[in-house]
C-alpha cells in the first residue's frame, strides 16, 4: 500500500521553506497559487523579485532521493521479512512467538508517532531523520547478529523505533519541500515506493533466505540507509528557527510522551494477543485493556497540564483534522481485508501458489498510485473532501462487489476487485493528506501528519483483531454445522485449520471442498466489514469534514526560518 501520511517536514537543497499550501486549491480560503518549490534565501525574494516559495531550488533532487531510499527502508521491512520466516524459524527456533517479529516493530512504530512528530516541530525535521535512519540501521544490523528468537524480536522493537520517525518525518519534509499544486508529484513518488516495495519485497527476500542467508535481509538495509543519511546530512539544511520563537529552551513533554507510549503500547499488546494467546473475554484480556483505558486517561489528564503537550488538543477539536484521522483510522481498519486475507483466499480457495496469490494482491499497488498521481485533476476542481468522499464511496462498493465473486472462481475476477480497489483508495487518501497537511503551518505539520499516521496504525491493530475474530468466528460455525458425514474428516480446532488447508491431501475430497467453502464464506464476511469501515469513512467525511478545507496561503504560512 502506499504509505501516506508524515510527520514534520523540512527544507531542502539551499535551506528555503516550501509553502504549507498555496493558492486557492480546492477548499481554500484564499490565496493565490504558487507552482514552484524554494527561494534562494529562506524569507526573502529572490533575485528576479519574486516572493519566497515560488522559485523552484534546483537542488532539492538529492533531498527527494534521500526521502525516497528512507522510505523504501520501512516500505520494504515487513515484506522482505515474510518471506524468510520459515528460514528466521529454523535457524533460531520460537515458531510460538515469530508473529512479534511483526507486532513488535509495529508496536514500537505506532507509539513513537506522536513523540516524533511533535519532537520534529520544536526542534526541527533534520535531526528528527536523522536520529530514525540511525536508530533503524543499528536495529538492522542488531537482527544480523541476533542469537535466538527473543534477541532478534528485541531487536526488531529497535528498528521499529527508528521506523516511527522515518514513516512520519519523511512525509512531512515532502510537504515542506513543495507547494500545494506540487505536492500529488512527491506524494505519487513516495506512492510508488511502496508499490515496488509490495511486489519486489517478498521476492527479494526470498532469494536472499535461499540463496545467501536470512541475516542478509537485514543487513541490505546498511547500505542504503547510509546513503540516505548522507544525502540528508549533505543536502538537508534548515534555516534557524527564530521567527516567533519564544528566546527560552523549548520544554519537552516527557511525561506525556512516556504515557502516550505506555498507554498505546499496552492496547496494541492487548489487540495483537487476544483471541490468539488468549480468548477475548479472559482474565488477561480485560485486565489489558482496562489498564488501557486507565492509562488513557491519565494521558489526557497528563496532555491537559503540559505546557507543549505531545497530543495537543487542537488536533482534535479542529474538524479538518478530526475528521482525516476518522477517515484514515478506518482506511488501516479496512486495508487488512486484503492485506491479511486476500492470500489465504487466493491459496485456499483458488488454489494458486504463492507467487501468484502474490500477484492477486499486488495488482492494488499498481492502480493506486496511478491513481494518486492523477487525483490532482479531480481536487483541483471539486476539492479535497468531494474528491475523498468518490474515492471512499467507490472503495466501499467495490469491497461489496467481493462476496459476489463465484465459488471458486478465476484469480482475475478478484485480481479485478483489487485492481478497482487501489484505484479507488488513491482517489481517497492522497487528497486527505494533501489537504489536512496545507490547513497548518509548519510548526503544526509535524504533529498533525503525526496523528493521521497514528490513527491509520492502530485502525489496522483493530482491523487485525476485529476481522480475524469475525473469520475465526465463521470457520467455527461452520466446522460445528458440517453435515455429519463430513465432519469426521474435518479438522477438529481453528489450529489445525491452516494445517489441513496447506496439506489438502490430508482430507476427503467432500471435506477439502467444504473447507474451502468454508473459507471463502470468512473471508466473504471480512470484506463486508471492510465495507463498513469504508462507510465509517464516509460519515467522517460527510458529518465531521468541512465542506471546504481551510486551506491557508503562502503569506499565511510562518516560514522555517
Amino acid at each position: 500500500m502506499s504509505g501516506a501520511g508524515s510527520s514534520a517536514g523540512s527544507t531542502g537543497g539551499t535551506g528555503g521553506t516550501g509553502s504549507a499550501g498555496s493558492a486557492s486549491g480546492p477548499g481554500s480560503t484564499g490565496g493565490t497559487g504558487s507552482t514552484g518549490g524554494t527561494s534562494a534565501v529562506p524569507g526573502r525574494p529572490d533575485t528576479a523579485g519574486r516572493p519566497p516559495g515560488t522559485v523552484p531550488d534546483p537542488r532539492r533532487g538529492p533531498v527527494v532521493a534521500a526521502l525516497m531510499l528512507g522510505m523504501a527502508l520501512a516500505a520494504l521491512d515487513g515484506t522482505i521479512v515474510s518471506t524468510a520466516v520459515p528460514q528466521i524459524v529454523g535457524d533460531l527456533g520460537g515458531f510460538a512467538v515469530f508473529s512479534w517479529l511483526f507486532s513488535g516493530y509495529l508496536l514500537a512504530v505506532t507509539v513513537t508517532l506522536p513523540v516524533y512528530g511533535k519532537l520534529s516541530d520544536t526542534f526541527g525535521r533534520k535531526p528528527v531523520l536523522i536520529t530514525g535512519i540511525a536508530l533503524f540501521l543499528l536495529g538492522s544490523l542488531l537482527c544480523a547478529a541476533a542469537w535466538d528468537m527473543g534477541s532478534l524480536i528485541a531487536f526488531r522493537i529497535v528498528q521499529g523505533l527508528g521506523g516511527g520517525a522515518i514513516q512520519g518525518t519523511v512525509q512531512t519534509i515532502a510537504a515542506d519541500l513543495y507547494p500545494l499544486k506540487e505536492r500529488p508529484k512527491i506524494q505519487a513518488r513516495l506512492s510508488t515506493v511502496w508499490a515496488v516495495s509490495a511486489v519486489a519485497g517478498p521476492g527479494l527476500g526470498g532469494l536472499l533466505a535461499a540463496y545467501a542467508d536470512w541475516r542478509w535481509i537485514f543487513l541490505i538495509n546498511l547500505p542504503v540507509g547510509a546513503v540516505a543519511l548522507w544525502l540528508v546530512v549533505r543536502h538537508l539544511h534548515e534555516p534557524a528557527r527564530t521567527k516567533n520563537r519564544p528566546a527560552t529552551r523549548p520544554r519537552i513533554d516527557w511525561a506525556g510522551a512516556l504515557a502516550v507510549f505506555a498507554c498505546g503500547g499496552l492496547l496494541l499488546f492487548a489487540l495483537v494477543q487476544g483471541g490468539v494467546a488468549w480468548p477475548w473475554l479472559s482474565a488477561p484480556s480485560l485486565a489489558l485493556f482496562g489498564a488501557s483505558a486507565l492509562l488513557a486517561a491519565a494521558t489526557v489528564v497528563i496532555e491537559r497540564r503540559a505546557a507543549e503537550p505531545i497530543i495537543p488538543g487542537w488536533v482534535w477539536r479542529r474538524r479538518t483534522i478530526a475528521a482525516v484521522n476518522l477517515a484514515l483510522g478506518s482506511l488501516g481498519l479496512l486495508m487488512v481485508a486484503p492485506t491479511v486475507f486476500l492470500p489465504t483466499y487466493a491459496q485456499s480457495v483458488l488454489g494458486l501458489g504463492p507467487i501468484a496469490a502474490g500477484f492477486v494482491l499486488s495488482v492494488m499497488t499498481l492502480s493506486w498510485p496511478l491513481s494518486a498521481a492523477l487525483s490532482q485533476h479531480a481536487y483541483n476542481r471539486i476539492g479535497f473532501r468531494l474528491t475523498a468522499i468518490i474515492g471512499i464511496t467507490c472503495a466501499a462498493l467495490v469491497l461489496l462487489a467481493f462476496p459476489l465473486l463465484p465459488f471458486p472462481g478465476a484469480a482475475w475476477q478478484p485480481a479485478l476487485i483489487m485492481l478497482l480497489l487501489g484505484a479507488a483508495l488513491g482517489l481517497f487518501q492522497l487528497p486527505l493528506i494533501v489537504g489536512v497537511q496545507s490547513t497548518v503551518g509548519y510548526a503544526e505539520r509535524g504533529t498533525t501528519t503525526a496523528s493521521v499516521l497514528f490513527c491509520r496504525q492502530v485502525g489496522q491493530s483493530v482491523g487485525a483483531a476485529l476481522f480475524g475474530a469475525i473469520a475465526n468466528a465463521t470457520l467455527a460455525s461452520r466446522l460445528a454445522a458440517a453435515p455429519e458425514g463430513i465432519r469426521d474428516g474435518l479438522p477438529g480446532d481453528l489450529d489445525s485449520v491452516s494445517h489441513a488447508l496447506g496439506d489438502p491431501g490430508s482430507l476427503t475430497a467432500e471435506a477439502a471442498e467444504y473447507l474451502r467453502r468454508a473459507v471463502d464464506t470468512a473471508v466473504d464476511h471480512v470484506y463486508v466489514g471492510a465495507a463498513i469501515a469504508a462507510g465509517l469513512a464516509l460519515l467522517a467525511l460527510v458529518f465531521v469534514a468541512p465542506r471546504r478545507f481551510p486551506v491557508i496561503t503562502e503569506t499565511e504560512e510562518t516560514p522555517a526560518g
